[in-house]
């Protein structure tokens, strides 16, 4: 019985780079998981990603720096060594102070980004 499924080694190709921040592709439905995406997400020292809504849930474990967190109107601060839940449908904005920020990130698979007044939502293709 083959215990791996798959193994996946991001390149270059998995990294998609926007204004906020650079997310690396790790498993996802296009490499070889059925139910689950996850990603790592770096954000530069003052960057902040757009007001946004994803219709899935989100799980952020931060393993370096920090990054502050509004989410359905409330704010917090999320530093290394912890994990923020975010859930679906919830208008949410992430912001990173004086040092740069690294998490991985898990969602359920074929998740959907919108923003408000943006028109139709769209996939995230870090997570296809």
């Amino acid at each position: 019985m083959n215990l791996f499924a798959c193994v996946v080694t991001p390149s270059a190709e998995d990294v998609i780079t926007t204004p906020a921040a650079a997310m690396t592709g790790l498993a996802a439905p296009s490499r070889g998981s059925a139910e689950l995406s996850t990603w790592q997400v770096r954000m530069e020292p003052g960057s902040a990603g757009p007001e946004h809504v994803i219709d899935r849930e989100q799980v952020w474990m931060l393993t370096a720096g920090s990054i502050e967190v509004t989410a359905g109107g409330r704010t917090e601060t999320v530093a290394a060594g912890q994990t923020v839940v975010v859930p679906a449908g919830v208008l949410r904005q992430f912001r990173t102070g004086g040092e740069p920020a690294e998490a991985l990130v898990a969602m359920s698979a074929s998740g959907r980004a919108s923003v408000p007044g943006g028109g139709e939502s769209r996939p995230l293709p870090w997570a296809e």
